[in-house]
């Protein structure tokens, strides 16, 4: 039985333990894109701590897919050694990092609600996120072509400043997401309607990187597995993309939800999206990551040892406590060897 302070490995990346960092927007970049020393800290800081695996925020594949002007890029050739200088340090604490590459789609630019000056608003449909927002323009077929060949070439970017794998964001209702879901994809042609022409963008971004990456990096899918609205997309479609995505060459898949929706009800309670791991887990046969209100050491070693995820994914709980998985080893009691010698007096 696996605990969470085992190492796991996907492909040939072998984490030291399976306590995760979650990708989250930090609205700290250049205008342009280009990372600074704020994400060099703040992830850097992270792998200090202990965790195995940290996770860049959403990275977009162009400028008009940022969620805002402060967002990280992967589109531009100059991306990639601010970058790298990360990758490098994060590397040296013995922690392992992936970049999470990302389309705002119809939810680009914070400030986009009514601003006519901004770029254009691309979506699946005519279909705003919101009263007041703007209306976003549908992508032609042509336009969704050129976007996967964008993430193709943010996944050789990646791969250049050194990064051990990939997750691709289908969640949270930005781009991706907004083909997947009836709710925001009323298309007529081949990439909407039904269950598998919603999911076809998804396939051709999964199965493109794929031919790119090298084959012994991790590829991961974060989705939401539920929209938490009737009629939306839901967690019987979300395990049937599961089964579909390991095929393609998908190592896990990190299970979240909600996003696309002001009207979505969410129960929020501690580890209230476990349940959403453990059943792509189970029935997809395929390794996943679980996040969501996992707060305590105790509660994500839980989680690992019943089986419900291969990895626990941490995000404001990480932002409270950078060394969650130092203070988690003495909570555990469980000896580890990559203590920081800077911080040997508060080693147990």
């Amino acid at each position: 039985m696996p605990s969470l302070f085992d190492p796991v490995q996907f492909r040939s990346i072998r984490l030291r333990n399976r306590i995760g960092v979650s990708p989250m927007c930090q609205y700290s970049a250049k205008n342009d894109g280009s990372a600074t020393n704020w994400h060099l800290v703040h992830l850097g800081s992270r792998a200090v701590g202990g965790a195995g695996l940290i996770m860049t925020e959403m990275t977009s594949v162009e400028s008009k897919g940022r969620l805002s002007h402060k967002d990280l890029g992967i589109y531009d050739d100059k991306h990639i050694e601010p970058l790298k200088q990360i990758v490098d340090f994060v590397h040296a604490q013995g922690a392992s990092i992936g970049m999470q590459l990302g389309h705002s789609g119809r939810k680009a630019w914070t400030s986009s609600k009514g601003d006519d000056s901004l770029e254009r608003l691309v979506a699946p449909s005519a279909v705003n996120f919101d009263d007041g927002w703007k209306t976003p323009e549908p992508l032609t077929e042509t336009e969704i072509s050129d976007i996967v060949e964008k993430y193709v070439q943010a996944a050789i970017r990646a791969d250049k400043a050194g990064f051990d794998g990939l997750e691709i964001h289908a969640a949270h209702g930005y781009l991706v997401h907004q083909f997947l879901s009836p709710l925001s994809n009323s298309r007529t042609d081949s990439f909407g309607g039904g269950f598998e022409n919603r999911i076809r963008f998804l396939e051709a971004i999964v199965s493109e990187i794929r031919r790119v990456q090298p084959k012994e990096k991790f590829l991961a899918v974060r989705i939401s597995c539920t929209d938490w609205i009737d009629g939306g997309w839901n967690l019987e479609e979300s395990i049937k993309l599961a089964k579909k995505l390991s095929t393609l060459g998908v190592d896990f898949m990190d299970c979240s939800s909600g996003g696309l929706s002001p009207r979505q009800n969410i129960p929020v309670s501690p580890g209230y999206q476990v349940p959403f791991s453990e059943a792509i887990k189970s029935q997809a046969n395929i390794s996943t990551a679980a996040v969501g209100m996992i707060t305590t050491s105790t509660f994500a070693d839980q989680i690992i040892k019943e089986n419900k995820a291969d990895i626990v994914f941490l995000g404001r709980e990480s932002l409270r406590n950078p060394q969650f998985a130092l203070t988690a080893s003495n909570d555990l009691d469980h000896l580890i060897e990559y203590w920081p010698d800077q911080y040997r007096l508060a080693r147990p």
